[in-house]
């Protein structure tokens, strides 16, 4: 793991496949909650073909705690990543979940720099919590430790400190996946770095609101999702992939909110594919 020093914070990355041409860059889901690692070693095999770079956001994981936590700011983060590792060669963007909404700020901000826009999982607008709040609710048997109250603190600047996030996020786990093993998700719950501090300031901001932009991002796009995805719903990913011009959709049966790591066998030739037919 290596660190940089951009737009006054210090950042973590890794890379791989660092003698290809195109880059591929990777953002990592959860406001405070996740890191780079997970998506690094699920899109590892693409570096036979292309340079991939992964980074803990900041205030994300080993990242710094800099403020402002905004969104605008983590695309601006990314365009400086670009301009560092790129110069003035166009991106492949990687985004899934909250990396995907920072992936859809970034489209329609910086879209000229960009050659591929790939989102998995992700939303286009703050409205997509009500729908997930009732999807929990529906599922709640899948979470005997968790509550609606959690839910509300989840979507909200509410939380009171790093421990009752990790508790949180524990409890939730169940829902996230199709196959669940507790034990791997105690570990990887055990290991997290995550931040309350972080997580609050970027659910406390409610502007964030993509949907009648869509139409204006021109890059090539591919929608992905899981099937029972409980928390950014298929119908959302479907609303991205209807509005922007020409993009394409995929969801897969039998996965659920992290598909790329449920169904490697099924998102990744379908990513290669999409990169090589669709040239910007």
């Amino acid at each position: 793991m290596k660190s940089i020093q951009l737009n006054g914070a210090e950042f973590v990355y890794d890379i791989a496949g660092e003698d290809h041409d195109q880059t591929i860059i990777c953002l990592h889901g959860g406001r405070g909650i996740g890191d780079h690692r997970g998506d690094f070693a699920v899109f590892r095999p693409l570096a036979d073909r292309y340079r991939l770079i992964a980074y803990d956001q900041r205030g994300c994981g080993s990242s710094s705690l800099t403020p402002p936590f905004t969104f605008d700011q983590f695309a601006d983060d990314l365009e400086a990543f670009r301009q560092h590792f790129l110069g003035d060669r166009k991106l492949i963007l990687i985004g899934g979940s909250f990396g995907g909404m920072i992936a859809l700020t970034y489209a329609v901000k910086y879209g000229d720099k960009l050659s591929h826009l790939i989102l998995r999982g992700t939303a286009a607008s703050h409205h997509h919590e009500a729908e997930a709040i009732a999807n929990f609710n529906a599922r709640i048997h899948k979470a005997s430790s968790a509550s609606i109250g959690m839910i509300d603190k989840l979507f909200s600047d509410k939380v009171v400190d790093d421990t009752e996030l990790r508790l949180i996020w524990l409890a939730l786990q169940p829902l996230y996946y199709e196959d669940f093993d507790p034990d791997a998700a105690l570990e990887k719950t055990r290991t997290l770095k995550l931040h309350a501090e972080t997580h609050n300031a970027l659910f406390k901001d409610k502007s964030y609101d993509l949907l009648d932009k869509l139409e204006a991002i021109k890059v090539p796009t591919f929608v992905v999702c899981g099937g029972n995805d409980w928390i950014c719903p298929p119908s959302q990913s479907r609303i991205i992939a209807e509005t922007v011009p020409g993009a394409e959709y995929l969801e897969v049966e039998g996965a659920n909110h992290p598909v790329h790591a449920e169904k490697p066998e099924i998102v990744l030739p379908a990513i290669r594919d999409f990169i090589a037919r669709r040239a910007p």
